[in-house]
């Protein structure tokens, strides 16, 4: 998957903090789905108010949590942004008015399938693994690496499939298309994220649990 968003996030100052804000970050998810309508042909209609209301559900989640970024900051910025992708899927605030017409190429080629099949998730998906990418270049210098099952068609089937039944499920796969491990029965439990247990000294972390299957 293409990080199409990261630099111009990076280059943010304090972006931690402006992802926090709900003009920025309505105007960053708009600008992202925008740059995929010119590479893709994709266009999205945007409900600024189901929007709001995720920004908002998100920020009272992170808060709820935030105590865990003293166990772990570099796994808790990924658990948040797993936090803000779950409320998008669930609320649905964009929704593609047109098939994408253009075949993308070189290495943007095997994500035309994905782009097609599943439009609103793989702009809200590659939106947070964007933010992830720029927050953790800033903090710590490095950006994860991407898994190739964030390439893969039958995974975003699964992954589909699954959070559309329990929104929950988005941070699990965003853990795994971050080369993570999730936690497939209380993903979005931040106490049972595999990094928090280590580090408060677990001796089996609870990542250990079964991943959906393949449909």
């Amino acid at each position: 998957m293409d990080l199409l968003f990261k630099n111009q996030m990076a280059n943010v100052p304090d972006l931690r903090h402006r992802l926090r804000q709900l003009r920025w970050f309505r105007a960053t998810l708009r600008k992202h789905a925008n740059l995929i309508s010119e590479m893709t042909g994709v266009r999205y209609d945007i409900d600024e108010k189901r929007l709001t209301e995720a920004f908002l559900n998100w920020i009272e989640l992170v808060n709820q949590n935030k105590h865990y970024a003293a166990v772990d900051r570099k796994d808790f910025i990924i658990f948040a942004a797993g936090l803000v992708l779950k409320e998008l899927i669930r609320l649905a605030p964009a929704k593609a008015v047109n098939p994408s017409d253009n075949e993308l190429s070189g290495e943007l080629e095997n994500l035309t399938e994905i782009i097609r099949f599943w439009p609103e998730g793989f702009l809200y998906t590659n939106y947070c693994i964007c933010a992830i990418a720029a927050v953790q270049e800033q903090e710590f210098g490095t950006s994860p690496d991407i898994d190739q099952s964030a390439s893969d068609l039958r995974t975003w089937w699964t992954y589909r499939e699954n959070a559309s039944e329990m929104p929950g499920f988005a941070i699990a796969f965003l853990d795994k298309f971050l080369g993570q491990e999730p936690n497939w029965v209380m993903p979005d439990f931040a106490s049972a994220r595999a990094a928090v247990q280590r580090a408060l000294g677990a001796d089996h972390p609870a990542s250990a649990l079964t991943e959906p299957s393949h449909n």
